[in-house]
């Protein structure tokens, strides 16, 4: 583009997206995901937001919202970090030699220091572009490492959406349609240890990769599981891989959830919450002889990687986001605010009868619903289920985001549990504005008829439409 004078105008982002911002539905559904606009205006997330601080999201006419989803875990600092925003600045400004290849980055050794000095029974890293590329390189490590082929994983789990990643996602849901997926991967159930020391003893498994906290429904294990799981796998020389994609980072109120259970993994696998919600990156933390047994000669040094496995931009983020986790003591606040809600939502266990269920563990919260007890209640919920499994937890959502400015969602495909993922940076503030809003509408649900039951009528028959088109 040229201006009068014809010289090229320059590229002004400001007023391109200003100028087009109103168009997002529209070219979405022409050019990206159509279906999942659909599922936005049907639920009636089409707010339109414009700009974030923290974890506020501000729409179209600047009414703010609290972020209790923080980008599926992504924003731990919240969004537009400054500390994470001037470590990015300060690498373009530096304008730094990024991605040589035939050279190694400061900055990726540096976080890689800091991240083991965190994990000290690990001694390497290996550097990716997000959580699923994380765990497809703990797949390659682990059969180079053991000369074993097959991979364990638990029912309910959910690693990503690569192919070796889906082949140890349970959920059918993500699957249907994309077999056969990698050979040698088997389920076993979570928090089952007889199960898993069936599937160990053939003495034929390279690595059993477990969450910690399954983020599909926040399944917590019992409390002896995972010590006793890691003495299994090296009882039969299988390699014991937590991934902490979404649980670790100070989520849970520790920095790795592991670390509520006293386990020390082989390798531990990090994403989302590293990159400061800027610049995508993964990680795999690994014991030294894991990642030696895969880089084991000078010809097979580029073996595995990525080309924008270790760039700066993400190494810099990373930096900033653990200096924010220390500085700011994000990890404390976790555990506090965490533990606040926890309380407040089993209160409610206590006085609603379609609360079943509260788990969690710092600012990781299921908030699970199940069938009441009473006459009304009891006929309404099982025309709403009949007609949809699940729904029940969006008529909760709906409420919370229209009328109450929370976006949650729920923990998964016809899952009857809403997940909180806040932003570790929640204020007090930010904690009673939850705990009152979750109060009210969960209160208005037990009123039959009521709005919200005339809400899940509504969101049913979209459902029952959109399973017969």
């Amino acid at each position: 583009m040229s201006d009068s004078r014809g010289e090229a105008a320059e590229f002004d982002l400001g007023s391109l997206y200003a100028a087009r911002e109103g168009e997002r539905y529209a070219l979405h559904t022409r050019y990206l995901n159509g279906q999942m606009v659909k599922v936005l205006k049907t639920l009636g997330y089409d707010a339109g937001f414009r700009r974030a601080q923290g974890p506020y999201l501000f729409d179209r006419n600047d009414e703010r919202y609290l972020d209790l989803l923080s980008g599926w875990g992504v924003f731990a600092l919240g969004r537009n970090h400054r500390g994470v925003r001037d470590a990015l600045v300060s690498v373009l400004d530096g304008e730094m030699a990024n991605l040589v290849q035939l050279e190694v980055s400061p900055l990726a050794g540096i976080l890689a220091e800091r991240l083991i000095a965190r994990v000290p029974y690990l001694d390497k890293v290996f550097f990716a572009n997000s959580g699923a590329e994380s765990v497809e390189a703990a797949i390659k490590f682990a059969r180079a490492a053991t000369g074993r082929t097959r991979i364990l994983h638990c029912d309910h789990s959910f690693h990503g959406l690569t192919f070796g990643a889906l082949s140890l996602t349970a959920d059918q849901n993500f699957r249907s349609g994309f077999g056969p997926l990698l050979p040698g991967c088997a389920e076993v159930p979570f928090d089952d240890l007889p199960a898993l020391e069936r599937a160990l003893a053939s003495r034929e498994i390279a690595a059993f990769i477990v969450e910690p906290i399954q983020g599909k429904g926040v399944n917590l294990p019992s409390d002896g599981y995972l010590a006793a799981a890691a003495a299994l796998c090296r009882k039969h020389g299988t390699l014991f891989v937590a991934d902490e994609i979404q649980t670790g980072l100070g989520r849970t109120g520790k920095f790795l959830a592991v670390e509520h259970w006293g386990v020390e993994p082989d390798m531990v696998l990090l994403a989302k919450s590293l990159s400061g919600g800027q610049v995508p990156v993964g990680a795999v933390l690994a014991r030294g002889w894991i990642l030696d047994k895969t880089f084991n000669r000078m010809d097979r040094a580029v073996v595995h990687g990525s080309t924008f496995g270790k760039n700066d931009l993400a190494m810099a983020a990373g930096l900033a986001t653990l200096d924010a986790i220390d500085r700011e003591g994000l990890v404390q606040n976790a555990a506090r605010q965490g533990e606040r809600i926890l309380t407040a939502f089993r209160d409610m266990a206590e006085r609603y009868e379609l609360v079943s269920a509260v788990r969690g563990k710092g600012l990781m919260i299921g908030i699970e619903f199940g069938a009441p007890r009473s006459l009304k209640l009891k006929a309404a919920w099982a025309m709403l289920e009949s007609m949809s499994t699940g729904m029940f937890c969006q008529m909760v959502a709906v409420p919370l985001f229209k009328d109450h400015k929370i976006l949650t969602q729920v923990a998964g495909h016809a899952s009857r549990t809403i997940k909180l993922l806040p932003p570790l940076v929640v204020s007090d503030e930010d904690v009673d504005w939850t705990i009152r809003a979750f109060d009210e509408v969960i209160a208005e649900a037990h009123r039959v008829p009521g709005a919200v039951w005339s809400l899940g009528k509504t969101l049913a028959g979209h459902a029952l439409r959109r399973e017969t088109a």
